[in-house]
């Protein structure tokens, strides 16, 4: 199932149990524009990654151990944004089976609600291209974490 809210898109897997095991799937998550993948991990709760921001790099996310809160902002200018945007909230955690697309235009805030926790993030854009596309505010520049 798919869901989309202001151009965030929630993609819901599915999971099938036998005697083998768990078989978790996302037969909606379609992965032809990914270009590469990294893990996030944050060893405690006090972690936050906040704001970094893309006007062209989509990105999607899924949490493969605990728990993440991600929290994404569309800023009305990137080198002057207001700091009253409204923002989206988003909590996500293992075995929900749930992958997070968040489009170009948006700026991310993400933080650990569980310790340990591991977060996998898929990527349109190579590291050179993310790189030319990269905007950066302070951690609490929109939320208050």
């Amino acid at each position: 199932m798919v869901q989309n809210i202001n151009n965030i898109t929630l993609i819901t897997g599915n999971k099938h149990t036998d005697e083998r095991g768990v078989l978790s799937y996302f037969n909606d998550f379609n992965m032809y524009p990914i270009k590469r993948m990294y893990l996030i991990e944050h060893s405690h709760v006090h972690n936050i990654r906040a704001w970094q921001g893309h006007k062209i790099e989509n990105k999607w996310f899924y949490v493969l151990k605990g728990a993440f809160k991600l929290v994404f902002v569309k800023p009305d200018d990137w080198y002057s944004p207001s700091t009253d945007l409204d923002y989206e909230e988003y909590n996500l955690e293992e075995g929900v089976n749930k992958i997070l697309h968040i489009p170009g235009g948006y700026a991310s805030g993400i933080k650990a609600t569980k310790t340990n926790s591991k977060l996998m993030v898929f990527s349109n854009l190579t590291v050179e291209e993310s790189s030319n596309d990269n905007f950066k505010f302070n951690k609490d520049f929109w939320y208050r974490w």
